[in-house]
């Protein structure tokens, strides 16, 4: 990355009259794009903020710092944003509100702690850390959806496999057991009444889990009772909902350490870190944690209170909170449940992959003992003749 950036202060000169072909309106007078609405990839704003925090560290003025990575970036959505963040910036507007007008690339989160490191003087710490929170949380995220996603997988491709074996293969092997009409066994007759159920009502069979998948995710989407109870449900499943519970932990104290360490108010950094929260389960809880610190109480009670996080985590909060360093506590909490989402995630995958072949396995067996067995008997029979 030093590299990188070294090549683009180099041409940071013709980076900076790109910005200003960019950013300023035509001879026209035509007014500048507009880009709040798109979204961006979050690598690409992680990227961003790795290369900002370093060419601030150096001592880079914003507005020049900004205008190099405007120059540097490839034409998009992203360089839209950064077109208008250079305008506003360099007409007096602050870093963290320039950044907050573009909130589906730069969230509450990331603005606030702009914010904090802004007030301090320490932009370019604060801007190092929510690369480095960014980047954490990412990889936790992308190894607890993988976690999801695979036996999804699995069980899509399972279900084409079963759908053709049903429409296409038995057929053909119930035809040739009419033709030599042969006495089936009860497994085999189980399997080709089960098949000519599945034929004669596909819409039924196949139509209806994608209805239900539609309805779900409408419900979902809109929110209520119906999705709290899918949260709910999905902390309380073996294996995956403690992988699940420990990563919503270790996000919520990352995100909330970090915030208090760059000098977020509790207040404004517990409504950050519950908006960034997406289990609603999580989100509640902290939502309940916040109304009671309004009312001058501490963090760790409120904590026990919930039943979400574990008893560790409140002990070392309330160590925290006693000893005044809340925040170290926080994310050593952060790094610990991280490092057990990690080894959880690992250890489930090694459990799911064979127990997901040996569904197959079975599945499979069960088609070939049912549909081999009077395909013996009939090879039998011809060769008795």
């Amino acid at each position: 990355m030093a590299k990188k950036i070294q090549r683009t202060m180099s041409g940071g000169q013709t980076a900076t009259k790109e910005t200003s072909r960019a950013t300023g309106s035509s001879a026209g007078g035509s007014p500048r794009k507009k880009s709040r609405g798109k979204r961006v990839p979050g690598q690409i704003v992680t990227d961003f903020t790795l290369q900002l925090a370093t060419l601030t560290s150096a001592g880079i003025p914003i507005v020049r710092a900004l205008s190099v990575l405007h120059g540097q970036t490839p034409k998009g959505p992203f360089r839209d944003v950064l077109a208008e963040v250079v305008e506003d910036v360099a007409s007096g507007t602050p870093l963290s509100e320039a950044l907050g007008k573009h909130e589906r690339c730069f969230d509450p989160l990331y603005a606030s702690m702009v914010k904090a490191g802004e007030s301090g003087g320490l932009l370019d710490t604060v801007l190092d850390r929510l690369a480095i929170m960014r980047e954490r949380a990412a990889d936790i995220g992308a190894k607890i959806k993988g976690a999801m996603i695979y036996p999804a997988v699995i069980v899509v491709i399972a279900s084409i496999v079963v759908s053709i074996v049903i429409l296409f293969v038995i057929p053909r092997f119930q035809e040739i057991f009419d033709t030599f009409d042969v006495t089936l066994p009860d497994i085999t007759l189980l399997l080709l009444n089960t098949a000519n159920l599945a034929t004669e009502y596909f819409y039924v069979f196949f139509g209806f889990p994608i209805l239900l998948l539609i309805i779900h995710s409408m419900l979902m989407a809109a929110g209520g009772k119906y999705r709290r109870f899918i949260h709910a449900l999905l902390l309380k499943v073996p294996l995956m909902g403690m992988v699940l519970r420990q990563g919503y932990i270790a996000g919520f104290s990352r995100t909330f350490g970090t915030l208090v360490q760059a000098g977020v108010p509790h207040l404004d950094a517990l409504g950050i870190t519950r908006d960034t929260t997406p289990n609603v389960v999580f989100h509640e809880a902290i939502e309940d944690i916040r109304l009671t610190v309004r009312e001058g109480e501490g963090i760790s009670t409120p904590m026990t209170d919930s039943g979400v996080f574990d008893a560790l985590v409140c002990n070392m909060v309330e160590v925290g909170e006693e000893t005044g360093e809340l925040e170290s506590m926080l994310l050593k909490v952060a790094e610990a449940y991280e490092v057990q989402v990690d080894r959880k995630l690992d250890a489930l995958f090694k459990i799911l992959e064979p127990a997901l072949l040996v569904v197959m396995a079975v599945f499979v067996g069960f088609v070939v003992v049912a549909l081999f067995m009077p395909l013996l008997e009939i090879m039998n029979s011809m060769g008795d003749l």
